[in-house]
């Protein structure tokens, strides 16, 4: 029986070779042309590149994916959340605490923006790397979501998919003139002073050119005080197409201001759920990708494709903090001689006699007066305001051959790749130390760079300046080859050898210091892969995979893996011995078809284990650490997934239950954890480290997550949509032994973040043929909840004012810092309109 494709995720083949390409992978016979019946295959991209991809029955893994309207239909801001609304296993933290900002997590691995965050997924965008080279970090913000034309999630540990991809990748694919026609423009108005423009063009001519551009202005003021978002994205795509030859150039561009003003302590969260903890907290990215694309049919039986890239992004940071030294510091009175000081030095801000913590407006006048006198103010000064500058240019090139055919008398398709990326970076980092105001914003001193952080185990200050550069290399070969056993029995062998080096130069500290970042550093490795699916009837399909796929330390870890340099924060960094790469082994097996026509069902387990995981290890010194390689991790599940067309109903289900814990022991940081061994000891609020055991669950991961969604059409002009997001509750960070227990004086919180259920509705009317007005209203119930929480100390009291001790008073005398459980709290009931207008 002949078969209509539906193409996910790749270019379209010449006339002739995708003729012959459907006749080799699918087997059409000639007599079986004259048959008027259709079905429908629907075909997956299996690498980053464009080309003919593979029907979803010869994959062995649970492969998601999504087209435009899907993503319309959904509601969501940008690609991540729509993820979290509609595909299984997905889930956001919101850590960062903007929309924009939000760290995608898959089967427990995580594709975050924020650096420092052990990063498993990889992402592309028309066959590019979207994981910049600095931290493998992934910025939403720069992909735009009105140019997406469809989506593509493949799970597992996909050597195919290069560096990174532990437990899955995304391919994104986007929007041409020749498939997205026309002229439209949108405009948005909703909550919290939400307002967006977006216009898009498409076209083609008879003489093979095709050109499309999207434009996005966005701005809100944000749910959150202080948290507006300042977005502005523009990509153009000029194509032509000749005979059996494809060209695209694409130019992507964004420059975006986004504030995120991250968890918020419990108490605090409890009094208002819009409040921040400390401000300002704001990133800018600034970004510039130019991508050629071409494909050519050699023959009618070999197809080339490849691109060619340069992508320019700069990012600067700008936050303000608590200085954690501060907290064990009391307020005193200044002695005659301090006065006399402070006073020559032009500061008259001093506390009068009888000074106490209810008097004192600790420790504003120490900060200052400790800055003015030049002596050491890092533990007079309760503030600290954090910047980063990081500039990033890379490039590189990749290529594949596929051909289609028969080996020994068999349906054959193989693939054959290579790919070389490389990338300079530069990154600065400083501190300088502040006073915290009354509206929680900081302002600075004239005191900057060392000692911020405290002393080393010679009482020497540390030095938080940080001024690297860096090149990276990648060069990588790959290879895949599916072939027929049967005509419903498919066996797929692939392979990928990556090896990478890192070159990194100190700008503070000479070669030779201990504590200097500068160097050479290289990965290499071939990871594996095997799958077979096996069709026994026409509406059923089983599978069963292994894979292998391996991450090098990034820059942050290895700046920050020595012993005898520990780090106070992950992006703190001193010190550069080497790591080992980090290596996962996946294997799942399951079940899918189809039932009631069009209904998709599937049913799978998985599991996932990474060796010579790396983790922030406690050091002997209070709070420091450093990253070292750890044992094994494992996430394992069970995937449920249902979705389909009944009438003029589009449903869909996803159910994971998802077990993540520690496979091996060890001892870190756990200042905040009421477990921790100076709290059993006798001496709470004290830093300290827990003991992580074989068996201890994961922090940040649920168990359980829940998607329903479905989109009704009442009339041919107006359409419906609903959607519910429900997840288990999960451990906070700093919680890794799961042993936290709050007392209520010194440790506050569950140490925890508690299940919810989020429902959204939305609506579409067309107004006319070319005026369609839309309608989003999202968390119906206005229901209160956390994605994610952290276990920290707080400077804040009940009240929320600074917790300063009484005159004299220190943790030693019996006035422990304070700690307690921060979360990243979820938006409020919000409500948005659009008006969509066609053009011609």
């Amino acid at each position: 029986m002949p078969h209509s494709v539906v193409h996910h995720g790749r270019q379209r083949w010449p006339r002739t070779a995708l003729a012959l390409a459907l006749a080799a992978a699918f087997n059409l016979h000639a007599q079986a042309q004259q048959e008027p019946a259709l079905s429908t295959v629907e075909v997956i991209g299996s690498t980053p590149l464009p080309g003919i991809g593979q029907p979803r029955n010869e994959i062995a893994a649970p492969v998601q994916s999504a087209t435009r309207r899907d993503i319309e239909a959904s509601g969501a801001l940008e690609l991540g959340e729509f993820m979290n609304r509609r595909l299984g296993s997905v889930h956001v933290n919101e850590m960062q605490g903007n929309p924009f900002q939000l760290d995608v997590s898959y089967r427990g691995y995580t594709a975050s923006p924020l650096l420092g965050t052990p990063q498993g997924l990889s992402v592309y965008m028309d066959g590019v790397r979207m994981n910049q080279p600095f931290g493998d970090v992934v910025s939403w913000d720069l992909i735009p979501r009105g140019a997406i034309a469809s989506m593509t999630l493949m799970p597992g540990s996909n050597p195919l998919f290069g560096l990174n991809t532990l437990g899955g990748a995304l391919s994104v694919q986007t929007k041409d003139g020749k498939s997205n026609p026309g002229t439209s423009l949108q405009t948005t108005l909703g909550s919290n002073a939400r307002r967006a423009v977006e216009f898009e063009h498409g076209g083609f001519n008879d003489k093979g050119l095709n050109w499309y551009v999207d434009a996005n202005v966005f701005r809100e003021r944000g749910w959150r005080d202080d948290s507006p978002s300042d977005v502005r994205q523009l990509f153009g795509k000029l194509g032509w197409q000749s005979g059996g030859t494809d060209l695209k150039l694409t130019l992507a561009h964004a420059d975006n201001q986004l504030n995120g003003n991250g968890l918020q302590e419990q108490g605090l969260l409890a009094a208002s759920r819009s409040s921040v903890y400390t401000k300002p907290d704001i990133t800018q990215n600034r970004s510039t990708l130019l991508n050629l694309a071409v494909s050519h049919s050699v023959n009618d039986s070999l197809l080339f494709s490849g691109n060619a890239y340069y992508r320019d992004i700069k990012t600067s940071t700008y936050n303000g903090d608590i200085n954690e030294d501060s907290l064990d510091q009391s307020v005193y009175q200044p002695s005659a001689a301090e006065r006399a000081a402070l006073a020559t030095a032009g500061y008259s801000g001093f506390p009068a006699s009888g000074a106490n913590a209810a008097n004192t407006p600790f420790p504003k006048w120490r900060c200052i007066g400790q800055a003015l006198l030049n002596d050491e103010p890092a533990e007079k000064c309760n503030g600290l305001i954090n910047r980063t500058q990081t500039a990033q240019q890379n490039y590189g090139l990749s290529g594949q051959l596929t051909w289609l055919g028969d080996l020994a008398g068999k349906r054959n398709q193989f693939v054959l790749g290579a790919g070389y990326d490389a990338s300079r970076v530069s990154f600065a980092q400083s501190s300088q130390l502040g006073y915290l105001n009354p509206d929680r914003s900081i302002t600075g001193v004239n005191a900057f760079g060392d000692g911020v952080s405290g002393g080393d185990v010679d009482g020497e200050p540390y030095d938080t300046r940080v001024d690297l550069t860096g090149r990276i290399k990648t060069w990588s070969v790959f290879a895949s080859d599916t072939l027929s056993l049967q005509d419903n029995l498919h066996l797929t062998l692939s392979g990928r050898y990556n090896t990478t080096s890192v070159k990194n130069r100190d700008q503070i500290h000479a070669d030779g210091d201990s504590a200097s970042l500068s160097g050479d550093h290289r990965f290499s490795r071939l990871n594996p892969a095997i799958g077979l699916t096996y069709t026994p009837a026409k509406n059923l399909n089983a599978y069963a995979g292994y894979s292998e796929s391996s991450r090098a330390p990034t820059a942050i870890e290895l700046g920050c893996a020595n012993p005898d340099q520990p780090c106070k924060l992950p992006n703190a960094m001193a010190g550069d011995p080497p790591l080992r790469q980090v290596v996962t082994r996946t294997v799942e097996a399951g079940l899918r078809g189809t039932a009631a026509g069009s209904v998709q069902w599937n049913a799978g387990v998985f599991r996932a284990t990474n060796h010579d995981d790396i983790l922030f290890v406690a050091d002997n010194q209070a709070g420091f650490g450093y990253f070292k390689n750890f044992g094994k991790t494992r996430r394992q599940g069970l995937e449920l997934g249902l979705s389909g067309q009944v009438g003029k109903l589009n449903l869909g289900a996803q159910y994971t239950l998802l077990d993540a814990t520690y496979q091996s022991a060890e001892t870190v940081n756990g200042s905040s954890n009421s477990s921790n061994d100076t709290a059993s000891a006798g001496s709470p609020g004290l830093n300290g480290a827990i003991s992580i055991r074989p068996g201890d669950r994961i922090p940040l991961i649920p168990r359980q997550m829940l998607k329903l969604f479905a989109d009704y059409e009442v009339s041919p002009a107006f359409t419906l949509n609903a959607s519910m997001v429900a997840m288990s509750g999960a451990l906070a960070r700093g919680n890794e032994n799961n042993g936290h227990r709050p007392d209520g004086t010194y440790y506050l919180g569950s140490g925890r973040s508690a299940g919810y259920a989020v429902f959204n509705l939305g609506a579409g009317y067309r107004m006319t043929p070319r005026l369609q007005f839309t309608a989003q209203l999202d968390n119906v119930f206005d229901t209160q909840y956390s994605t994610a929480a952290l276990l920290s100390p707080t400077g804040f009291d009940a009240s929320g004012n600074f917790a300063a001790r009484p005159l004299g008073g220190s943790a030693a005398d019996g006035f422990p810092v304070r700690q307690s459980t921060f979360y990243a709290p979820g938006a409020p009931r919000r409500i948005w309109f659009g008006l969509r207008y066609v053009f011609g």
